[in-house]
C-alpha cells in the first residue's frame, strides 16, 4: 500500500525529494520541511500531483 511521492519546495517550487508513504496511515498530502538546494535553507516541502 506504499506510494512513491514526489516533495517540492513551497517557495522555489523545485522538486527535490522522493520518498514513499502509506496510504492508510496518510491520506491526506504530506507536508515535510526539508532542506532545499536551491533555496540553501529548511523550508515547507509538500507533495505535489
Amino acid at each position: 500500500m506504499r506510494d512513491i511521492i514526489i516533495l517540492a519546495c513551497e517557495e522555489c517550487k523545485n522538486r527535490n525529494y522522493t520518498t514513499t508513504r502509506n496510504k492508510r496511515k496518510h491520506p491526506n498530502r504530506m507536508e515535510l520541511k526539508k532542506f532545499c538546494p536551491s533555496c540553501r535553507r529548511h523550508t515547507l516541502h509538500k507533495q505535489t500531483r
